[in-house]
């Protein structure tokens, strides 16, 4: 071999690496170029939804999840996810490390149920006011033997460390439920994928056609998935000593579930599908507003103070969503489907639709009597509130992501 050869072999190597360390200290920049400008479907613009919730939103969103009030939430908890319990998936470990994964999954999965007995006594008064008001409509949850309240200020949203096929099949199931999804289509579905032709007005997933309803209600399940994914990777169980875990952000979790290159695209259209859950819920809350502006509505706990306090915040929040100068007109999103959703985030949402679903019915509602066209629960209300809050926290950790990229160029 002439001794040319493995130099230039070298000088090309040595190029290329060059170049890929050019293109990842890139990779920052990318994620945040790609997560701006104008979302799809409606004129917003993710730089004004950013500073609107950060200076007006979130801040005062925080202080509203931690009263009473909101701090509580009634639902049935699946068997096998109380602190304590074995996780199921154990007893289908191939190896050690599988095993390991599991309990670790049963150990961090694990709802924190602890309450106190003041906090039980006050659910027992809080259930009796509650009855004695003129609701309508009682959600099956809240009646069912096996719901109970769960503090949500002891259970944050973070990891878990559930992942690999069995947290595949939870989001398939939820995405096949919701979504509209073709039953030969396994993952959950790209509605952004190149159009085939066929659809003026339609648009297509993996080749089937979908009309703009359809692919509203995928963005919103998708929103919702990177919520969470965005609380799971600002929130990461980074070392555990001596049975003490310490959270915090986890870069390389971030980009292995936004970054567009190791997504392939996906990533910042998840992340666009945020903001417009967010768009949605935030429309949802400016429309509820003359709801709770009436006198006959209370957030009873109890603590006459306290309820006045919270209800004054509240509403407080409630013109901050008025002001908000761009929101967008559901009605050409929307053809009125009111399917229900059971989870705090799930249940928020599609309160949040009921809702927008309910505009005329809202503006109809007596000043000093109850309304049989339209009223909310307590765990309606408590679901709405927090899993805005959630929403607004997640484009919050999503500006902190911005923040740590730029800083580890």
């Amino acid at each position: 071999m002439s001794p040319g050869v493995p130099r230039a072999g070298a000088g090309q190597g040595a190029a290329a690496a060059v170049q890929l360390l050019v293109t990842l200290s890139f990779l920052p920049s990318v994620v945040e170029a790609q997560v701006t400008g104008v979302l799809d479907d409606c004129l917003c613009d993710i730089d004004s939804i950013d500073n609107f919730n950060t200076f007006k939103i979130f801040p005062k969103i925080k202080k509203l999840q931690e009263r009473d009030y909101f701090r509580y939430y009634k639902s049935k908890i699946p068997v096998g996810i109380k602190a304590g319990n074995s996780n199921k998936y154990s007893k289908v470990a191939n190896n050690t490390k599988e095993l390991e994964d599991c309990e670790q999954a049963s150990k961090l999965g694990a709802i924190n149920s602890t309450l106190s007995n003041q906090s039980k006594e006050a659910f027992i008064d809080w259930a009796r006011y509650d009855d004695s008001q003129d609701h309508f409509c009682e959600l099956d949850d809240e009646r069912s033997p096996a719901a109970q309240y769960v503090d949500l200020l002891l259970n944050p949203e973070r990891y878990t460390g559930y992942k690999g096929s069995s947290a595949w099949r939870v989001w398939n199931s939820i995405y096949e439920e919701n979504c509209f999804k073709p039953r030969s289509v396994y993952r959950p579905l790209n509605p952004l994928a190149p159009s085939r032709g066929g659809c003026l007005i339609h648009f297509h997933v993996f080749g089937y056609c979908l009309c703009l309803e359809k692919r509203v209600f995928y963005k919103l399940i998708s929103g919702l998935h990177a919520s969470i994914n965005l609380h799971l990777c600002a929130n990461y169980l980074l070392e555990e000593t001596w049975g003490k875990p310490s959270w915090g952000p986890n870069m390389k979790e971030f980009k292995r579930r936004f970054d567009p290159v190791e997504t392939k695209g996906e990533g910042p259209r998840r992340l666009k599908n945020l903001y417009f859950l967010y768009l949605i819920e935030l429309r949802a809350l400016s429309k509820v507003a003359p709801y709770f502006e009436r006198s006959i509505v209370d957030l009873y706990t109890g603590n006459v103070q306290e309820d006045a306090d919270t209800k004054t915040l509240l509403l407080n929040i409630f013109q901050d969503t008025k002001s908000f100068p761009m929101h967008f007109d559901e009605k050409s999103m929307f053809a009125g489907d009111k399917k229900g959703a059971k989870s705090l985030k799930t249940q928020g949402l599609g309160t949040a639709l009921k809702i927008l679903f309910s505009e005329k019915e809202i503006q109809k509602l007596p000043e000093n009597s109850p309304s049989k066209g339209f009223q909310l629960t307590r765990q309606e209300i408590v679901a709405l509130l927090n899993a805005f809050g959630r929403l607004s926290t997640s484009i919050r950790e999503l500006q902190n992501f911005k923040v740590l990229l730029q800083h580890s160029r």
